[in-house]
């Protein structure tokens, strides 16, 4: 008896597992906080480069894409415990964040930078920050490499869970400045009015060592549990289909009049 309990309990498990490989409705989240990459708009509903990046995967793999919004702290634990399938929300990938979840391809690459006040003199040079206040966005790759680069430093890391809520503080002269993901300076920021009198100071950041690089990271995908590899294929070919055929570059015109994909 207790041997046929345990086979049909096998094979319950067996069917739940299919099931779960039935990939024509993707549950994807972002945060909606991220400008141009992720945002909310006036009905609530998300959108952005990574919201239309992962909508045309879907109609590619022709599946229907579900978006769920989610803080972005909790983005690793809420995908884990499976409330939904995917993220698409500029997570970079690190050696960190792939010993806990997998990733697809890269669908854009993004280097850090220093967001500053123009003729300020910052760079991003630890002697140079030493002594400052530079804002970050908790738990992004640039508060990764502030906190392991500056912080014990002299560098006052001041932690954010939004990145706009830097931008305020940077505004109103609370920090120095901000370091964060470059794109997303770019468009969500210094191309605003607010940003009218800030800069990239000392350019684009793509790390000056192996350590570095490895913090910044290989550039941005969607994030995936280790056990869906089924649903990461199927992602990956879907990406390679959209930059064949040129629908990235139809998403990317909207946002960036230059390449953000890298090499």
């Amino acid at each position: 008896m207790i041997r046929r309990t345990l086979m049909l309990a096998a094979l319950a498990l067996a069917a739940q597992g299919a099931m779960a490989k039935d990939w024509s409705t993707i549950r994807f989240a972002t945060e909606g906080a991220y400008p141009p990459f992720n945002t909310v708009d006036t009905s609530g509903a998300v959108q952005g480069l990574d919201v239309d990046v992962a909508n045309a995967l879907c109609e590619e793999m022709k599946a229907k894409c579900v978006w769920v919004k989610q803080e972005w702290d909790g983005m690793i634990p809420a995908l884990l415990s499976r409330k939904f399938d995917a993220i698409s929300a500029s997570m970079s990938i690190t050696e960190e964040r792939k010993k806990r979840v997998d990733f697809t391809d890269k669908y854009y690459a993004t280097p850090l930078a220093l967001v500053a006040r123009k003729g300020s003199g910052l760079l991003p040079e630890l002697d140079l920050v030493k002594g400052k206040r530079i804002g970050v966005q908790r738990g992004t790759v640039a508060d990764s490499f502030a906190t392991r680069f500056w912080a014990d430093k002299g560098v006052t890391v001041v932690r954010y869970a939004r990145q706009e809520e830097a931008y305020l503080d940077l505004s109103a002269g609370r920090i120095d400045a901000a370091w964060a993901d470059a794109l997303v300076a770019d468009g969500g920021f210094l191309k605003q009015p607010a940003g009218a009198d800030y800069e990239f100071a000392g350019g684009l950041y793509h790390g000056r060592n192996a350590d570095e690089k490895g913090v910044i990271g290989e550039g941005v995908g969607i994030a995936l549990r280790k056990q869906d590899a089924e649903l990461k294929d199927k992602l990956n070919k879907a990406l390679a289909a959209i930059r064949a055929n040129g629908k990235y570059d139809e998403i990317r015109k909207k946002y960036f009049e230059y390449d953000i994909y890298g090499e």
